[in-house]
């Protein structure tokens, strides 16, 4: 009798356990490329924000008088970005001090805030 051999190669079974195993990684390499992509999209948000409330404050000392107590809301364009600052200024103790807070916004949704404190000199 002759004995048959199998020709030498993959059978199915471990063809497709090497595909899965190919998915799979791809699969969590394409992920962590969105994360990483995600995270840059909004490191450059946040950077330009904060760029609009520092603009926003270094205005208002710049006015060289105590600000009033009040709600302000202006627009700020930043590499082409649209941004909401609100600016909002409130006593404290001193009476020769206002806090006043710079709160950006992108499509209402609040992005960054800084705060600082103007003097009456």
């Amino acid at each position: 009798m002759r004995s048959h051999r199998a020709a030498p190669g993959f059978t199915l079974l471990e063809v497709l356990v090497a595909l899965a195993i190919t998915a799979i990684t791809l699969a969590a390499g394409s992920r962590a490329a969105g994360a990483l992509i995600h995270n840059a999209e909004r490191r450059d948000t946040v950077m330009l924000a904060q760029w609009c409330a520092e603009n926003a404050l270094i205005q208002v000392r710049l006015m060289g008088t105590l600000p009033p107590i009040t709600t302000t809301q202006s627009q700020c364009e930043q590499a082409g970005r649209l941004f909401r600052v609100e600016l909002v200024s409130s006593a404290t103790v001193n009476p020769s001090l206002r806090r006043v807070d710079a709160r950006v916004l992108d499509n209402g949704a609040l992005i960054l805030s800084l705060t600082t404190l103007v003097g009456r000199f």
